[in-house]
């Protein structure tokens, strides 16, 4: 009798994750340069070098695919680390914060993603709302949780940490997003984004610390 060696489970397993990463990665491609509408499944299998069947296997249609790239995204996002530890003092904080959130947003392909995501939220309201909570409203929570425990008579005077938290992130935004996810402009540079970030450190202390008595 011969004696027949099962081949292990979890090779099989390796495998089907890699050929869902190899899709992952084409598909992503093709939706950033052409745009959801401009996608096509043969296009998305041609990029990620594998046949429509094979790709019909693991997404069964644009839209989940799609979802699985969003979701994706949220989860990249919700890896980055903000040092928002509430012993360290607001300045330092909300410096690093700002040049650490401008960064994420104008990374390689950060911006292509949140234009097809709002190209496709008005159709697909479900998928819009999923990133918005999973990236954008979890990061103003986090940086909300750090300002409510700077509140105080010697630190910061805010009525809604939920506010300000999202005043600051859009300030520190200004100028440099929208050109850049308009494609009117390419990613800012470091010394631009430790300008921008200090102007807008600047007003959100202006406005929101605390008068001494």
């Amino acid at each position: 009798m011969v004696a027949i060696t099962p081949t292990p489970l979890h090779l099989v397993a390796d495998e089907d994750s890699s050929k869902r990463r190899q899709i992952l990665d084409g598909a992503r491609k093709v939706f950033m340069d052409l745009g959801f509408d401009g996608a096509s499944m043969n296009e998305i299998a041609r990029a990620a070098g594998v046949s429509k069947g094979t790709l019909y296997v693991y997404f069964a249609d644009k839209n989940r695919l799609f979802e699985a790239i969003v979701w994706e995204e949220s989860l990249a996002h919700g890896q980055v680390v903000f040092n928002l530890d509430p012993a360290r003092d607001a300045v330092t904080t909300l410096r690093e914060f700002g040049k650490a959130y401008v960064e994420l947003l104008g990374r390689p392909g950060g911006g292509s993603a949140i234009r097809t995501v709002m190209a496709i939220a008005e159709r697909m309201p479900d998928v819009g709302r999923r990133y918005y909570e999973h990236v954008l409203e979890k990061t103003i929570d986090r940086l909300a949780e750090y300002l409510a425990a700077h509140v105080g008579p010697d630190d910061l005077a805010i009525d809604d940490c939920q506010l300000a938290a999202s005043q600051f992130m859009e300030v520190c935004k200004a100028s440099l997003f929208l050109p850049f996810v308009f494609q009117a402009a390419p990613a800012p540079s470091a010394e631009r984004i430790d300008q921008v970030v200090e102007s807008a450190t600047q007003m959100f202390l202006a406005a929101y610390r605390a008068k001494a008595s």
